[in-house]
């Protein structure tokens, strides 16, 4: 009998930690398309709960121009038209990598899926979730994405060294969205402004 999760769970444990792999992609990826090229074994998840409304949330994120904000790695998004955007993101060693990403299914305030498009550099998809977090203590946000790491797993290692690994910037993004939107602002020091303007961070 094949393993099965069930996506809509109580706790805010992200897929990715469940020691069922192949069951995890399957939920994380129900219903919301696989990249077209390229064999999309990595599995990310991470969730953060943020002291803001839902809505207001679901609603920065949908603007995908607002993303270069708070994601640290990604250099701009051009919106193609309401469901398809152009993607630049920095890679290892002063590289980029480019894809279009579709949005392939949506519920406004609560998720929103997407794949890259054939031809991506680094094929994935994913979704983002926002859930009310319980006594009013605001909403979780769950961020689940499934990628093809450049060159297998030699890239992935490359990508790790330089910092550009997407578990680790998965995170981080994770960490400034919520700053950001409870705060106005997203917290930098002294030393990781120098390494980002030397573009090492």
């Amino acid at each position: 009998m094949a393993e099965t999760i069930d996506p809509a769970r109580a706790d805010d444990a992200p897929l990715s930690t469940s020691k069922h792999h192949s069951a995890a992609i399957d939920a994380a990826t129900r219903n919301v398309g696989s990249p077209d090229t390229g064999d999309p074994d990595q599995l990310i998840g991470r969730t953060v709960t943020i002291n803001r409304p839902r809505g207001d949330l679901y609603a920065f994120w949908r603007d995908f121009t607002n993303l270069p904000s708070f994601m640290d790695n990604v250099e701009r998004i051009d919106l193609l038209d309401d469901r398809r955007s152009h993607w630049t993101v920095k890679g290892p060693g002063g590289s980029h990598v480019e894809w279009i990403a579709a949005i392939t299914e949506e519920s406004d305030g609560e998720y929103i899926a997407w794949a890259s498009e054939e031809g991506a550099e680094v094929p994935n998809s994913g979704r983002i979730e926002f859930r009310d977090a319980q006594a009013g203590r605001g909403t979780i946000v769950t961020a689940t994405i499934l990628y093809d790491p450049p060159a297998g797993i030699i890239g992935k290692v490359i990508a790790k060294m330089f910092q550009r690994e997407p578990a680790i910037q998965a995170r981080r993004d994770l960490r400034r969205f919520k700053q950001l939107m409870e705060t106005g602002e997203v917290a930098t020091g002294a030393r990781n402004r120098r390494l980002l303007e030397e573009g090492k961070n």
